[in-house]
């Protein structure tokens, strides 16, 4: 966290915390100490425990009594439960979208995927993704997000929002190999999607949610 965080508002730390969740900052099942963020950020110890609730509220932090917050396990069963709820909910958005989104919908999704293709594309050529994992995880979001943007629910969106993270959660977790295989292979994943739905492929958009 740099100094600017000393200044950060409710919004800013949940936005903060939101993204070291998500990215891995946080070993699995690592206790987190309220005291020592209300110290980092500068702030009062109720805007941290309320940020926290909306954490856990979300599914990215866990709060038991007499443990405290701590940030959530990873396990197998748990990795498969949420990647499957997540490309349900995908599946069934973006399907949404195609038939709703018409030309101003495939517009936005093609420069939203051209955003990410970029990113992802440097990644691939440099080897490293520490120095842009901040980046990528924004423009993949945005990617996602764009896909089910016209699915005409709000209340799927949001489900899926908090679906995605812990799944991104849950993968992050698992410590893998981030490295060129890994983007060689999402590279080609989101392209897939992507023709799928400008194509107005439904079949071949379900498919390629769910090998992605």
């Amino acid at each position: 966290m740099d100094s600017a965080a000393l200044r950060a508002t409710s919004h800013d730390i949940y936005q903060d915390l939101h993204h070291q969740l998500l990215n891995g900052c946080f070993k699995p099942g690592a206790k987190i100490k309220p005291e020592a963020l209300r110290k980092i950020y500068g702030c009062s110890a109720n805007t941290i425990r309320d940020v926290l609730l909306r954490l856990t509220s979300a599914g990215l932090t866990t709060f038991e009594e007499q443990r405290g917050f701590r940030a959530p396990i990873s396990t197998p069963e748990r990795r498969h439960d949420v990647a499957r709820f997540r490309m349900l909910l995908e599946q069934e958005a973006a399907v949404k979208s195609m038939r709703y989104g018409g030309v101003a919908w495939q517009s936005r999704l093609t420069a939203a995927h051209h955003k990410l293709s970029h990113i992802e594309r440097m990644i691939f050529r440099l080897g490293e993704l520490a120095d842009n994992i901040r980046l990528w995880s924004q423009v993949e979001w945005e990617f996602h997000d764009t896909l089910i943007s016209a699915c005409g629910s709000p209340l799927l969106r949001q489900n899926y929002r908090n679906t995605y993270d812990q799944f991104r959660q849950q993968m992050i977790a698992q410590e893998r190999d981030f490295g060129k295989n890994y983007f060689e292979s999402i590279i080609a994943e989101h392209q897939a999607i992507l023709d799928a739905a400008l194509g107005d492929n439904e079949e071949a958009c379900r498919d390629a949610i769910f090998q992605h």
